[in-house]
């Protein structure tokens, strides 16, 4: 069992900054792949960022390739995601999810992810 908490969503003005992070805890949380999706409202959950276990693999959506950076810590079991110059589109609430992945990946697919977090709000004004 794994269990994610996210923190770090928030209101900028676009053209801003924000670092989300998520929190893993359980059995063997650093061998599992990570992703970060968001859902804005009316809208189906997107993929956003992935990172292997080893933080070697990394896989990004199109929309925000350029501008978001996903990175890991697995000393602290922790993911972040790295958002610079951000849209009024990247206003979603952000999920991280983590893949019992059986080999090295960073997938895009929702579901290859087992375990979910909460998510956190972020909002873009214009």
């Amino acid at each position: 069992q794994v269990e994610l908490v996210e923190s770090g969503g928030g209101l900028v003005q676009a053209g801003g900054s924000l670092r989300l992070s998520c929190a893993a805890s359980g059995r063997t949380s650093s061998m599992y792949a990570m992703g970060w999706f968001r859902q804005a409202p009316g809208k189906e959950r997107e993929f956003v960022a992935a990172i292997g276990w080893s933080g070697s693999i990394t896989n990004y959506g199109d929309s925000v390739t350029g501008r978001f950076t996903i990175s890991r810590d697995n000393a602290k079991n922790t993911v972040s995601l790295q958002m610079n110059s951000l849209k009024p589109e990247d206003t979603a609430v952000y999920y991280c999810a983590a893949d019992r992945a059986p080999f090295p990946r960073a997938s895009r697919n929702r579901y290859d992810y087992e375990y979910w977090g909460q998510g956190t709000q972020v909002t873009v004004s214009s």
